[in-house]
């Protein structure tokens, strides 16, 4: 009924004018069929959801918003991965309640985010679980109590509510949701998203991606408060008719081979994620392993939301070739939230398009192609034809003319997918998404901040405009980290550092400078300012840093006007040329295995869960184990969410007994209050 692979102009379904429509069309038709599935520990599916399951849930929560007359207000989702999730989506959908999905903060994390949120949208209602509400509770009262009488828990609502539900007046033009995404943790900007935006995304990928009903299985881990795991792994399928597997993202960084079982279980045809998730599951993927799976199902890994490399597609195919996994199932993308998700995409069959760019002439906007053999030559990866009548236009972001064929440039785009605008921001929204070319006046334009090319009619990404880092396929802006930096140590001071990435063994890798007085560094061991950067920065931002440098005073690079100059900071860094009092770079090694066997529960201590935990931690982090304190939390050292999420799987298998170590850890214990709950349910397990 919804598939439409070969139209370029991709038509919206007859009769489907809003998500509502879409969803209840899915009920009557596919009722029956799984829509979604969630793994709760990444493996086996422990909920599932119907089409008219899912339809039912959403009424039932959209019955409840409208008794309380939430209709045309905003909603704040505060939902782990989960079925609980999608159903109050819908529901919010439903009742014409815009949706705010976050994240829940987790361990003192983003908690400043959120509150900036909830601000900015000036949303009344509060959505999530019961759960996370007693979370909430214990360990952030400062966000229940203000709004108390808000606070919904929407897996304690009866369907029976459902037949009360009444069809709300809702267009194609009614705004859906907010996707903040865009903005620094001071002045987050919510992308305006509606019903039309989605319909019309969903049309093209499901056409860029031969989506098919009756053939289309997905898998994902991406988290379902972000664009890419919201609109690509929970409305695609349900506007293909296709059923979707799902575990956290948490499951995922634990034991990244998951992600490859259930694709083989499940027989995917679709899955994707960022760059760095396919150069984890390198890492942490043995040769026996790849023998057990079979992954000639996998017919579209997409690839997007950081920059998409060469090098990694290809090791990545060649690695996992004897699984079935073959090289044109690599799909290279383009989007952003601005663009509601999806821009462009690969046309034709075969392995992605590969450029090899001369550098010098990339250093001054030009393109000109070099052998593949020449060493020289930089590695450019397509991102593929546009799709759904949307155009592109490569601009000169100073003067706002057209680029020549041979040049680079901002990256333009106007169309359907384009969303209306930043809530509650007319400035920036006139500045982002009312851009006129100054040739022709042709507009408006989207201005993405994106830099690249057209070549032969396919989009190549070649940098960012700004000084926006994504690393793991999440934005960070320097400004943020910059700020937690000078926070973070007496010794150093605000407005005197800088953050910027590089690239290091086929990653972005943040890096921090900050000024420093000569004579600090002899009252401050300069281990503990390094020690206190990292752990800010992993504890606020959930990031872990590649290298930091302590400046002499007056020596960042900076703007007449007194602005940190990040782009000379960069290539000061990459020279060696910075004036450096003190310097620490991380190791990117892998870290040495535990050998030690688990300690039967018998006999199992605080003190041997204390001494392996250090051992743990000074391998991880590469700092000596006497340095680690155990009255100090894990956090203090630096340990970013993917590190949490390996300790979890590790000290499980050390116990003998499967322990969610992360609920615990949320209120940031002392490494021996962790030894101690450890013994006690130790304890607990021998006396069962």
């Amino acid at each position: 009924m919804f598939h439409n692979p070969s139209s370029e102009n991709i038509p919206l379904p007859k009769n489907i004018h809003t998500l509502i429509d879409l969803l209840q069309a899915r009920a009557e038709i596919s009722g029956e069929k799984i829509a979604c599935a969630f793994m709760e520990k990444g493996e086996l599916p422990t909920h599932e959801l119907t089409f008219a399951q899912l339809d039912l849930q959403a009424k039932a929560i959209a019955s409840h918003l409208q008794q309380r007359g939430l209709a045309g207000s905003r909603a704040i989702l505060l939902y782990p991965s989960g079925l609980d999730y999608v159903a109050a989506f819908f529901g919010c959908l439903y009742a014409n309640v815009t949706a705010v999905p976050v994240y829940p903060p987790q361990m003192g994390k983003q908690v400043d985010r959120v509150f900036a949120i909830v601000k900015d949208s000036s949303a009344t209602a509060f959505l999530t679980t019961s759960e996370i509400m007693k979370t909430v509770k214990a360990f952030m009262p400062e966000l229940l109590a203000p709004n108390a009488d808000a606070w919904i828990a929407t897996d304690q609502i009866r369907l029976e509510e459902s037949s009360r539900w009444t069809p709300p007046a809702v267009t194609g033009e009614t705004l859906a949701f907010l996707q903040y995404t865009s903005g620094s943790t001071g002045s987050p900007k919510g992308v305006c998203v509606t019903h039309q935006n989605l319909l019309h995304n969903e049309a093209m990928i499901q056409a860029a991606f031969d989506h098919r009903e009756g053939e289309m299985v997905g898998v994902g881990w991406l988290p379902l408060y972000h664009d890419m795991g919201l609109i690509g792994n929970i409305i695609q399928p349900i506007y293909v008719g296709a059923p979707i597997y799902l575990m956290s993202p948490l499951s995922f960084l634990q034991k990244p081979l998951r992600w490859l079982q259930a694709i083989d279980r499940f027989k995917a045809t679709s899955s994707g994620g960022p760059n760095f998730a396919y150069e984890l599951l390198m890492a942490k993927t043995t040769s026996e392993e790849i023998e057990t799976l079979d992954l000639r199902s996998w017919k579209v890994a997409f690839t997007g939301a950081e920059p998409v490399r060469a090098d990694t597609m290809r090791r990545f195919a060649k690695m996992f070739a004897p699984a079935g996994f073959r090289e044109e199932a690599f799909y290279p993308c383009y989007g952003m939230a601005e663009t509601t998700l999806f821009v462009s995409g690969r046309k034709e069959k075969g392995a992605p398009r590969i450029l090899s760019l001369d550098p010098d002439a990339l250093g001054v906007n030009k393109i000109k192609l070099l052998p593949g053999t020449d060493p020289r030559a930089i590695s450019a990866v397509s991102c593929g034809h546009v799709w759904g009548g949307q155009s592109v236009k490569i601009v000169n972001p100073d003067t706002r003319q057209l680029c020549s064929e041979d040049q680079t440039g901002e990256i333009w785009v106007s169309g359907e997918s384009v969303a209306k605008g930043y809530w509650n921001d007319q400035t920036a929204t006139e500045a982002t998404f009312f851009a006129y070319i100054a040739d022709n006046e042709a507009g408006p334009f989207l201005r993405t901040g994106d830099l690249g090319f057209l070549y032969e009619n396919e989009l190549y990404i070649t940098g960012r405009l700004k000084d926006l880092m994504i690393i793991r396929g999440k934005n960070h802006y320097p400004q943020d980290i910059e700020h937690t930096t000078g926070q973070s140590h007496p010794a150093l001071k605000p407005g005197g550092c800088a953050a910027f990435s590089v690239e290091e063994a086929g990653e972005e890798r943040l890096v921090v400078v900050a000024e420093i007085e000569p004579q600090t560094l002899k009252s401050f061991q300069q281990e503990d300012i390094f020690a206190a950067i990292r752990s800010e920065i992993a504890l606020r931002h959930e990031l872990q840093v590649f290298a930091i440098v302590l400046l002499k005073r007056r020596s960042i690079p900076k703007t007449s006007s007194g602005k940190i100059r990040r782009s000379a900071c960069r290539d000061a860094f990459l020279r060696q040329q910075l004036e450096v009092e003190a310097e620490w770079k991380g190791d990117l090694s892998e870290p040495e295995e535990i050998k030690a066997a688990p300690v039967v529960s018998a006999t199992l201590s605080a003190a041997n869960i204390r001494e392996w935990i250090i051992t743990w931690l000074s391998r991880r982090l590469k700092v000596p184990a006497a340095k680690i304190d155990p009255s100090e939390s894990m956090q203090a050292y630096g340990l970013d969410s993917m590190g949490t999420a390996a300790f979890e799987e590790d000290i499980s298998k050390f116990v003998g007994f499967t322990w969610p170590v992360m609920d615990f850890l949320i209120n940031e214990p002392s490494i021996e209050e962790i030894s101690q709950r450890g013994a006690s349910l130790a304890e607990e397990n021998k006396n069962k």
